[in-house]
């Protein structure tokens, strides 16, 4: 078998296999307890029935997401340069970063309902406070790892600190920020719907997946409760091929990583 070939066999046989495995799981569990472990047959039947309100909730939530996920990247790159510049301004600032990470989502969700209201604003600021530490500490350390010997390059031809910026820091560091951008990308789906479940509001149809799952938990439809698990699976997926996209494009021309892959 070719490799190509069993890169694609052995994640299928390895699906199969806990498909397999879950199906057991189900049948092995006490009959008024399978409830608990919907099969995939019945989650399936789930997307099938549940169809138009998944979708919509899904458009509403990659909304949230996508806002947030933007503005934090964003704001983190123009940050991270005022960080890169100065030492003093990243001793300043960096200790009051980590506090902001550190404080817990679900204490300042109703904080910015009360703030800006419930539902795209709230959701869409809970994504970027989720998504804009790993965006702004990776780009950081980009800008502050140049090689030392390009930065005395530039300095010995008296490149000035916006060229040296333009044309040698940032180019460094898009391998970082790349990488900040897909933790981000992970994290931003789950950040809308954080938000959606704290803070989101129905109204005008703008309930998110994460406001779907408190009504079909409290309904006791297990089955849609995890179809509504899987479509936040999938805004996952996509939000990160969507950054790989966009870092092949980026890099592929010059970094190493990817002229070795291509060899």
């Amino acid at each position: 078998m070719s490799p190509r070939l069993l890169r694609l066999a052995l994640p299928a046989a390895t699906g199969a296999v806990m498909i397999a495995a879950w199906y057991g799981l189900h049948f092995w569990l006490d009959a008024e307890m399978r409830f608990l472990l919907p099969t995939p047959g019945q989650i399936l039947a789930a997307f099938r029935d549940n169809g138009s309100d998944l979708a919509r909730a899904a458009l509403n939530t990659t909304e949230g997401a996508l806002l947030g996920f933007g503005f934090a990247a964003s704001v983190s790159f123009l940050l991270a340069v005022g960080l890169s510049l100065s030492a003093p301004v990243r001793a300043s600032l960096y200790p009051y970063l980590m506090i902001l990470q550190m404080t817990p989502v679900i204490i300042i969700a109703p904080i910015l309902v009360l703030w800006v209201g419930a539902g795209l604003k709230s959701v869409t600021v809970i994504t970027f406070l989720i998504c804009f530490f790993p965006l702004v500490v990776n780009t950081t350390q980009g800008l502050v790892s140049t090689d030392r010997n390009l930065v005395e390059l530039f300095a010995m031809w008296r490149a000035s600190r916006w060229q040296q910026l333009r044309h040698l820091r940032v180019p460094a560091a898009l391998p970082y920020f790349f990488t900040g951008l897909r933790i981000a990308a992970t994290l931003a789906p789950i950040g809308a719907l954080v938000g959606d479940y704290t803070a989101g509001s129905s109204a005008g149809d703008g309930g998110g997946l994460g406001f779907l799952a408190i009504i079909y938990s409290s309904q006791a439809k297990y089955p849609a409760l995890f179809a509504t698990a899987a479509t936040t699976c999938v805004l996952g997926f996509i939000f990160t091929s969507g950054v790989l996209a966009l870092s092949w494009f980026a890099l592929h021309h010059w970094h190493d990583s990817y002229e070795r892959s291509d060899q």
